[in-house]
């Protein structure tokens, strides 16, 4: 690892201003590129994060931990029974992705509903804030529309394993800044 290490800086010494410079803002556009997708994507789903992971097994076997889900958020489609979900509460920092199982519409077209994990023994309500039996449109990040089995792995172990993740993003930024243009 100390050989590969002193590779590294050999290779950015060799570098001239120019080629450094130039992979630098190689990077850049690659970030920014990234982000601009990603807010592309925001724009066409309706949803504040298009894409998640599913964290836990509270869905199987509909989903797995590690899958990847894709979600939209038009807010003229109705929540209807049945429909996976994924939502934010207040005091909880990662949305939750469970499956919708009541649903009250009142006159007005205000809607409250009631969702619960496919492997789970119980509804939701012991998830939701204090005192609230119910979820709103409000609280809705997005719906499943599609996904891609297992694919959210390198994420769960990015955050299980920091460590994992500070090495990755090392490697991958040398890989940008060292790549030379054949």
């Amino acid at each position: 690892c100390g050989g590969a290490v002193m590779d590294l800086f050999g290779d950015l010494r060799r570098m001239n201003k120019r080629q450094l410079y130039y992979q630098v803002l190689n990077f850049a556009m690659i970030v920014s590129s990234a982000l601009m997708i990603w807010k592309g994507l925001i724009v066409v789903t309706g949803s504040e994060s298009p894409i998640v992971v599913v964290l836990s097994g509270s869905m199987e076997p509909a989903f797995h931990r590690g899958d990847l889900l894709f979600l939209t958020n038009f807010h003229d489609d109705p929540i209807r029974a049945g429909e996976i979900v994924v939502f934010k509460v207040e005091g909880r920092d990662i949305p939750i992705v469970h499956r919708v199982i009541k649903v009250h519409e009142k006159g007005n077209g205000n809607i409250k509903f009631l969702t619960k994990g496919d492997n789970n023994e119980v509804d939701d309500r012991g998830l939701y804030k204090e005192g609230q039996n119910w979820l709103e449109k409000k609280d809705v990040v997005g719906r499943a529309r599609g996904f891609l089995p297992y694919v959210g792995m390198v994420t769960i172990i990015m955050n299980d394993y920091p460590k994992f993740k500070y090495a990755l993003l090392a490697v991958m930024g040398a890989y940008v800044l060292l790549k030379r243009e054949s």
